[in-house]
């Protein structure tokens, strides 16, 4: 069955299929098998359970694309998400893909002028993608008429609850019309989300899907950011039956990488945004029948692709956030055969790679690039590993004669050499590779943090660790160098602990300012 049958068979308009063609998208996602068709065809609200990186943003997003009106001059549809970056990365995936019909979409977050959004709601718009603190913002001014909704979307409720935001979206909903349809994601249950949907979505249908079996290894390597190639290569060549996908963060990275590759005797090629999609198809079909095993792409370009078999992915590039590196290694180490995802990662983004493993969920282990010793130890094994096992047919009799003719005129040894010369250049030379110095890491260092609570808020220190550890998760005994002051205090963290305290504490504010933020440097005395 083709993109257009399966995507067809669940109503999408023919609007929808060609963008989906023109993307690359080859079939639906299960969350999307199950739900699109329940959105277009049935009247009742839905709980859907399903793991991040299992492509949901489309799940919702596509069906309102097709359902919503044009020109309808109001907000038709409100889609909740816990942070900005979430509502940024949802609000273009949409718009990315309405094509011809003429709907707006826009986020609405916190840290961005108030009196742009302003405007920009008072233009008109058809899809509002928002925070639930500066939803709320708006509903209080009146900029943001919400009496009117065909839909409301809930995305990622759990992380919602986590974050302390269900009264927030409590009291959105009192400002919304009895009418609409809900539709809310999550991917757990816990009890507060069923005790919600039992409230505000009656006769739901429930959907849950369990992502598969992954059987990914993952791994990082410390490395410099001028040694990223050169770890690139050492991997591949260790390698015999590499077949993978390597994300870069640009395209003009994507490129460049596969410029090398190839140069240096690969069988590489690229995709990214600025190739037609005529171009695209014939890199993908020469990936897919293997004449290429290793292709480099950016996460655009990568969406939608379902290739089977690969055996690694690569992020040469830090992905942007958690639900990104799902994404880049929910491809591999599937149907039962195993996969590696590798990692490399920069002195400079090691707080970012923490934080990305605590949000994922991810099981990283850190391990060492083989030397260049190794590496060629490693290359001579697989050389002689496959001359042992390739047989000789009486199609290759032509071979044979010819070798009793050489062997009759040379010695075997040196007849040997100068055919694995001839064959493999100078890949079995050290000179050909380059040393990988040691990235430097200080990983022992701390962040200094401002929490906007003090005595006058009740805070001792024992009941300000208390708070914040139980809010994040963080050890307690992590939480060090307390100082409570009557309005604010100070507190010291592990730096990789830092982006998940801050992360959870962004949207719970005290004023206009959020609870935990970085504390400015100390100014030193000039003396």
């Amino acid at each position: 069955m083709n993109t257009e049958e399966q995507f067809r068979k669940l109503g999408l308009s023919e609007n929808l299929i060609e963008t989906l063609k023109n993307k690359g998208f080859e079939k639906p996602t299960p969350i999307q098998d199950k739900v699109i068709g329940l959105i277009l065809n049935e009247k009742e609200g839905i709980v859907a359970q399903a793991p991040t990186g299992t492509g949901k943003t489309l799940a919702f997003g596509l069906p309102l694309l097709d359902m919503l009106e044009e020109n309808a001059e109001h907000v038709q549809a409100l889609i909740l998400t816990p942070t900005r970056e979430l509502a940024i990365q949802v609000s273009d995936e949409i718009n990315a893909f309405k094509g011809k019909k003429r709907l707006r979409i826009s986020p609405i977050y916190g840290g961005q002028s108030i009196e742009l959004q302003r405007r920009r709601l008072k233009s008109g718009i058809d899809i509002v993608v928002g925070t639930p603190g500066r939803i709320i913002d708006h509903i209080k001014r009146g900029t943001l008429d919400l009496s009117h909704l065909s839909f409301f979307v809930l995305d990622e409720a759990d992380e919602m609850l986590n974050m302390g935001f269900i009264d927030d979206i409590e009291e959105i909903l009192k400002a919304t019309n009895e009418t609409k349809r809900m539709l809310l994601f999550s991917a757990t249950i816990p009890y507060e989300i069923k005790t919600m949907a039992k409230r505000y979505i009656p006769n739901y249908k429930f959907v849950s899907i369990k992502k598969e079996d992954i059987l990914t290894s993952q791994i990082y390597f410390e490395v410099a950011e001028a040694d990223k190639f050169e770890a690139l290569c050492r991997i591949r060549d260790v390698v015999s039956d590499f077949y993978g996908l390597i994300f870069c963060k640009t395209k003009i990275d994507a490129q460049n990488v596969a410029n090398r590759l190839i140069e240096r005797g690969y069988y590489a090629d690229a995709i990214h945004g600025d190739l037609s999609q005529d171009k695209r198809e014939r890199i993908l079909t020469r990936f897919r029948k293997k004449q290429i095993n290793m292709l480099v792409a950016t996460d655009v370009a990568a969406r939608g692709i379902d290739i089977e078999g690969l055996t690694h992915v690569i992020n040469y590039s830090l992905p942007q956030d958690p639900e990104s590196y799902i994404h880049r290694i929910g491809r591999t180490g599937r149907a039962q055969k195993e996969g590696v995802a590798v990692t490399f990662v920069t002195p400079s983004e090691y707080r970012k790679l923490t934080f990305i493993q605590k949000m994922a969920k991810a099981s990283m282990k850190k391990e060492v690039l083989p030397s260049i010793e190794q590496t060629i130890s490693i290359k001579r094994q697989q050389i002689k590993n496959s001359l042992s096992s390739m047989e000789l047919s009486e199609k290759d009799e032509s071979y044979m004669q010819l070798a009793v003719e050489i062997l009759e005129e040379q010695e075997p040894a040196e007849i040997i050499a100068k055919l694995l010369k001839l064959k493999f250049k100078n890949e079995l030379n050290e000179e050909s590779y380059r040393e990988i110095k040691e990235a430097k890491f200080d990983k022992n260092k701390k962040t200094r943090l401002f929490v906007a609570l003090g005595r006058e808020d009740g805070y001792t220190i024992r009941k300000l660790v208390d708070f914040i550890s139980k809010k994040t998760s963080t050890n307690p005994r992590d939480i060090q160098e307390v100082k409570i002051f009557d309005k604010f205090s100070f507190i010291t963290v592990p730096f990789d602990e830092a982006e998940n305290i801050l992360h959870i504490f962004k949207k719970s504010k005290s004023g206009y300012r959020s609870i935990v933020s970085k504390a400015r440097e100390r100014k030193r005395q000039v003396v």
